[in-house]
């Protein structure tokens, strides 16, 4: 073979490499674009959001004859709803919640989650969509009656939660628990001397022990509450923000707070979603 042939003979062989390197290029390219268009918003299946919420938690969140409900996630039914889509809940534990969020097994975590810097380094947050109270439940009989008497006081609170803080914060004795029911066995079986709770949930709680727990006082908790998602999937996070403002607008929020929390008052400088929307039938 002339050397004139052999490498007239290279060019072309590369010229078919490069060819094909480009159509491959193209069609990646084209895959990926249309991966993008029918799933914008990143989810682990286009079209169902995969939410992360509890099963043990009325009225925030809770399992009801089979069906996961409550103020938070009948609040997130409705944001998904306005962006077209359906829902996935799966039951979970609130101390691995945000890790879970954030390693993408779901694409939202639904569970009256506190903003605060700790947590804005493991997810990203919505807007706040609600705010808490910190409760204090005790067996009925106790000579608790506030806050200020729990020093060395042995008191349950859920791990990971911003009770767990608190108790932490004011060098508090903390039980910590996995849940909310074993957080209220504590009570009843005497291993703890109270229970610092999310307020709706011990109130709840309290009103269905039949008399054997009782709810002494609530404390506005420092922050509002909001949905997590993972770091980094803005497109998600936008929408969110954007339909939560819609279901506030319309009258949703309103209707789900009053269905939920009948008897609560509503701070005056509490504003939920970006606050340039009034919340409809308020």
């Amino acid at each position: 073979m002339s050397r004139i042939h052999a490498l007239f003979k290279g060019a072309v062989v590369l010229g078919a490499v490069a060819t094909i390197g480009l159509a491959t290029a193209c069609g990646s390219s084209s895959s990926s674009e249309k991966a993008s268009k029918s799933n914008p918003y990143g989810l682990q299946k286009a079209g169902v959001v995969r939410v992360g919420t509890l099963t043990d938690a009325p009225p925030n969140v809770y399992l009801k004859n089979g069906k996961f409900t409550g103020f938070d996630n009948d609040l997130f039914s409705a944001v998904a709803a306005k962006l077209h889509l359906k829902t996935q809940f799966v039951g979970t534990e609130f101390s691995s919640l945000l890790a879970q969020v954030k390693n993408h097994k779901f694409d939202v975590g639904s569970s009256s989650i506190t903003i605060t810097d700790a947590r804005k380094k493991t997810v990203a947050f919505s807007n706040g969509y609600d705010f808490g109270y910190f409760g204090l439940d005790v067996p009925t009989g106790s000579p608790i009656t506030s806050f200020e008497d729990l020093k060395g006081k042995r008191v349950a609170v859920v791990q990971g939660t911003v009770q767990d803080d608190y108790a932490t914060k004011n060098g508090l004795n903390p039980v910590r628990v996995p849940d909310y029911n074993s957080a209220l066995n504590q009570l009843k079986t005497g291993t703890a001397a109270a229970w610092i709770s999310p307020a709706e949930i011990g109130q709840k709680s309290a009103a269905d022990s039949h008399g054997k727990v009782k709810l002494v006082q609530k404390q506005l908790s420092p922050a509002p509450t909001a949905f997590a998602v993972a770091q980094g999937n803005q497109p998600l996070l936008t929408a969110l923000n954007k339909a939560l403002d819609e279901v506030i607008a319309d009258g949703t929020w309103s209707k789900l707070e009053k269905e939920y929390y009948a008897d609560r008052r509503i701070p005056a400088d509490f504003k939920p979603g970006s606050g340039k929307v009034s919340p409809a039938g308020r």
